[in-house]
C-alpha cells in the first residue's frame, strides 16, 4: 500500500462529516489524485496487523515504557445495510445483548505514556458455516476464537519487544486459559474482572480438596486483597471487590484478580482504570475515523478501509499530544473551519435576501 496515498486517505477520513468515497477524495484534491489510484489503494494487497506494526513501530518506540499495559477488547461496527460476507456478518453484542450485523474487531491497544496506540488488530473472520441443532439454521462460526486470537497478538506484542507490564481486559476475556498464557507463557502480569458466578478456594488446602466458593459469596471487611487459588489456575491470584457508582447513579461491584500478588488495592483499581481508554479508542475510530462512512463492498477493500481507520486514530492520537486537544475537540474544530469557509463562500455568492 503506498504510504503517500494512504496517507491522504487517512487524513480524508479524519477531515470528512459523511460518506468517504475515492470519488469524493479524487473531487476534493481537484482530481490531483485519481478516483481510480483510490480505489486501487483499497483494492490492493490486503493490510493487516504486520503492516500496521511496521508503520507505528517509530511511533511505539518513542512512547514506550516499562510501565505500559496491552489492553485487549473487542468491538463490532454496525453496518446494518452491507451485504453479508465473511466479515460483515451477524455478531453477538454482549453491550446491547443481541445479534448485530457488522464487522467484529478485535484490538491490541497499547497504553503508555499517556498515549493509546493499536499495535494488533483481527477482524473476526466468520469462513465456516453449520448448522444450528437447536433453531435448525444455518449459521457462521470463526474457526479461530477471539480467545485465541487475543493470545496470538499478545505473543506478537512480545516478539516486538513492546515493553509492557500487565495485560488488562474485560470479562469476557478472563478465562483461566488467558490467565495461564499471561503468567507462565509471557512472564507479564495481568488485572481482569470475573463474573460473580467463578469460583476461588480461599487456600492451598482448600484448592487441593476442591472446596470452592463463589466470589459473590464472599465478604469484604475492608480493601486489604484476598489471596485466591481461582478455579482452572494453577497460581495464586489476588482478589479485591470495587464498589462504584454509576453515572446515572446505581451501583456497580467488580470483582478484580490479579496475578501480581504484591500490589494493594488501590494499586490494583488504579492499574484496571487504565482499561477504559480502550473504549476512548473504539468511539474516536468509529466518530472520528470514519469507520463506517466508506460503501466498500469486498472483504479486501472492507479490511483496507479500516486499516487506515486505524492510522487515521493514530494521526488524531499524535496530534493530541501535540495541540493538548482530545480526538472530538479536535474533530469539532476541524468542523467549525469548514463551517466558516462554507458561511464565507456563501456570503461572496451574495445571496438574495428574504426580505426586499
Amino acid at each position: 500500500m503506498k504510504k503517500e496515498l494512504l496517507d491522504l486517505y487517512a487524513d480524508y477520513l479524519i477531515s470528512s462529516f459523511g460518506a468517504t468515497t475515492a470519488t469524493g477524495l479524487s473531487k476534493l484534491l481537484d482530481g490531483q489524485v485519481s478516483h481510480d489510484q483510490i480505489t486501487r489503494l483499497l483494492a490492493g494487497k490486503k493490510q493487516g496487523s504486520a503492516e500496521l506494526w511496521q508503520l507505528l513501530k517509530p511511533q511505539v518506540r518513542k512512547m514506550q515504557s516499562d510501565a505500559g499495559v496491552m489492553i485487549i477488547d473487542d468491538s463490532i461496527e454496525e453496518k446494518p445495510y452491507t451485504d453479508e460476507n465473511d466479515i460483515v456478518c451477524w455478531h453477538y453484542d454482549h453491550s446491547k445483548d443481541r445479534l448485530v450485523k457488522g464487522i467484529n474487531f478485535l484490538t491490541a491497544l497499547y497504553h503508555s505514556q499517556g498515549m493509546s496506540l493499536p499495535v494488533g488488530f483481527t477482524l473476526i473472520a466468520k469462513t465456516e458455516s453449520y448448522v444450528d441443532k437447536k433453531e435448525g439454521k444455518t449459521k457462521r462460526r470463526s474457526p479461530v476464537t477471539k480467545n485465541a486470537y487475543a493470545r496470538q497478538m499478545l505473543q506478537q506484542a512480545v516478539d516486538n519487544q513492546i515493553p509492557f507490564q500487565y495485560v488488562l481486559t474485560d470479562v469476557w476475556f478472563a478465562s483461566a486459559e488467558n490467565m495461564g498464557f499471561i503468567k507462565q507463557n509471557l512472564q507479564k502480569d495481568f488485572v481482569m474482572p470475573l463474573k460473580v458466578n467463578r469460583k476461588v478456594a480461599l487456600s492451598l488446602d482448600d484448592k487441593r480438596q476442591g472446596k470452592y466458593v463463589r466470589v459473590d459469596t464472599l465478604v469484604f471487611a475492608d480493601p486489604t486483597p484476598k489471596q485466591v487459588y481461582l478455579e482452572g489456575v494453577p497460581f495464586l491470584l489476588l482478589l479485591v471487590k470495587q464498589v462504584f457508582t454509576n453515572e446515572e447513579g446505581s451501583t456497580g461491584v467488580l470483582y478484580l484478580v490479579t496475578s501480581d500478588t504484591t500490589l494493594t488495592f488501590d494499586d490494583i483499581t488504579t492499574i484496571y482504570q487504565k482499561r477504559w481508554h480502550v473504549e476512548r479508542y473504539h468511539q474516536s475510530l468509529k466518530q472520528n475515523a470514519s469507520l463506517a462512512k466508506s460503501p466498500t463492498q469486498t472483504i479486501v477493500t472492507q479490511t483496507n478501509h479500516f486499516f487506515a481507520a486505524l492510522c487515521a486514530f493514530v494521526k488524531l492520537e499524535l496530534l493530541k499530544s501535540s495541540t493538548h486537544l482530545n480526538h472530538f475537540a479536535l474533530k469539532t474544530k476541524l468542523y467549525v473551519t469548514a463551517l466558516h469557509s462554507a458561511f464565507d463562500q456563501l456570503r461572496q455568492l451574495q445571496p438574495i435576501p428574504l426580505t426586499a
